[in-house]
């Protein structure tokens, strides 16, 4: 019986068998013991992905005050040439005091 046992035990199929049967065997002893460290685990998981996508929203919200931010002040810089100043953001486009013509600009160089 022991050397039958033996030559089982080396047999692949039979290995797969045997972790089939331990495996029908064990988890209902087992899984009611994890259930409460596989919740909490989930939980932390749930946590952690609520968290990361608030931080990424909160990035992506910065990132497009900087970009609007550089437009305008891309946008008042490329006025400033021109002869035209923004005095406030969203107010009118006033002549600027100093200004040159594109003449007089061309004269100075």
């Amino acid at each position: 019986m022991r050397s039958r046992i033996i030559g089982l035990a080396q047999e692949p199929a039979a290995k797969v068998a045997l972790a089939g049967v331990a495996t029908v065997v064990v988890a209902p002893i087992i899984l009611p013991l994890l259930k409460p460290a596989l919740k909490a685990g989930l939980k932390t998981g749930v946590v952690l992905f609520e968290k990361t996508k608030a931080a990424i929203a909160e990035t992506g919200e910065m990132i497009a005050d900087i970009a609007a931010e550089a437009r305008a002040e891309a946008l008042a810089e490329a006025r400033v040439p021109l002869g035209l100043t923004a005095s406030a953001p969203g107010s009118e486009v006033t002549p600027a005091l100093n200004a040159t013509s594109p003449e007089e600009e061309h004269r100075l160089v």
